[in-house]
């Protein structure tokens, strides 16, 4: 072969990679018309198993080689990902929840308390509301180390069902009015919509738990009343679906969620969960909205809750929760988990540096 025909096939080679790549790029462009399409007539899933399928086989019965059938499948499929990957970007833009270029911070104001402004906030408190002499202990102490957000469970979801439920309405209305004589911000976890209606007099902030993230009802109704919602992560849920999640209560009108995460739950079980750090710079960069860890779901155990806290405020975390009770072998819930007073105040002082 001559120096000439080879340079004239490398020059054939470089004109039909040209229009490969021009060819790859109408049909991404075409792909992101279906994508809006779907959006318009409701459609989330932008994935058609059974279309992707169809179009191989008609792919295949064409192809008249030399490449193989398979590796048309292969390079096809790949195609396939590129055109799906370029609609989910452009519906993702177009999400409430997203940080566009001009999208500033949002800051959450609850009284004097803002989640999501210059310093990281502290939400400390016990699993769950057992009495009024316990909330008034967990209170006065959490005031005497700067905390000003207090957290309880008055409905708690349990994964047995013998387990203690929580002392419901009566106990989160004593819950609300202790707390307040302390001047604290309340933030309780709700698990349906009607408990929701009931409680909205008692709290300053929604809590919506990692199993009912999904709780598609539950997020609609957090998002058409007007008070702060924290999201936390589901145990097996993914950023975007997390995302999508915290989309449910803003489309339908709140604007003011905060993500939380609490860990996602793997094959280790050295931890109660595994504390996904990178959540967190991740939702700082996807969203504007506050991100806080808690981490004592994270860990399950008192002895790494420390480091765990100050790796999520440098991985970019407006804050952390963390659960105190005045003594947690008597506990009726999470018992191995909350730190008693003298822990607490221990963790206080290795985190005010950072606070």
């Amino acid at each position: 072969m001559s120096v000439e025909t080879l340079a004239q096939l490398r020059n054939e080679i470089d004109t039909i990679s040209l229009e490969i790549l021009q060819l790859l790029n109408k049909r991404a462009a075409v792909a992101q018309k279906i994508g809006m399409v779907k959006s318009q007539s409701g459609t989330t899933n932008k994935f058609d198993p059974r279309r992707e399928q169809e179009l191989l086989l008609w792919l295949v019965e064409q192809n008249q080689g030399p490449l193989n059938d398979e590796t048309i499948i292969q390079l096809f499929k790949e195609i396939f990902k590129a055109s799906l990957a370029v609609q989910e970007q452009e519906q993702e833009k177009k999400l409430l929840v997203t940080r566009h270029e001009q999208t500033p911070d949002t800051v959450i104001n609850v009284g004097a308390v803002a989640f999501g402004g210059q310093e990281p906030i502290m939400i400390a408190g016990p699993c769950a509301v057992e009495s009024e002499a316990q909330i008034r202990a967990v209170a006065q102490e959490l005031v005497a180390n700067g905390v000003q957000v207090m957290r309880g469970g008055a409905y708690k979801p349990r994964t047995s069902p013998y387990d203690f439920q929580g002392l419901g309405l009566e106990g989160l209305k004593m819950f609300y009015r202790v707390a307040k004589e302390f001047g604290l911000v309340v933030i309780t976890e709700i698990m349906d919509p009607i408990e929701l209606t009931a409680a909205l007099p008692y709290l300053d902030i929604v809590q919506i738990g990692t199993r009912n993230m999904q709780n598609f009802a539950l997020l609609k109704a957090a998002g058409q009343q007007e008070k702060p919602v924290l999201l936390k992560r589901g145990m097996s849920a993914t950023i975007e679906e997390w995302m999508y999640a915290a989309e449910y209560i803003m489309a339908q009108g709140n604007e003011q969620v905060i993500f939380c995460e609490r860990g996602i739950r793997t094959y280790e079980n050295a931890t109660r969960n595994t504390l996904d750090i990178s959540a967190v710079p991740l939702m700082k960069q996807k969203t504007h909205l506050p991100v806080f860890v808690d981490v004592t779901h994270a860990a399950g155990r008192k002895d790494i809750m420390l480091p765990l806290a100050k790796a999520a405020l440098a991985a970019g975390a407006d804050g952390i929760m963390v659960e105190v009770h005045p003594l947690p072998s008597t506990a009726l819930s999470d018992a191995q988990q909350q730190l008693d007073f003298p822990e607490f105040s221990a963790f206080m002082t290795e985190m005010k540096p950072f606070l």
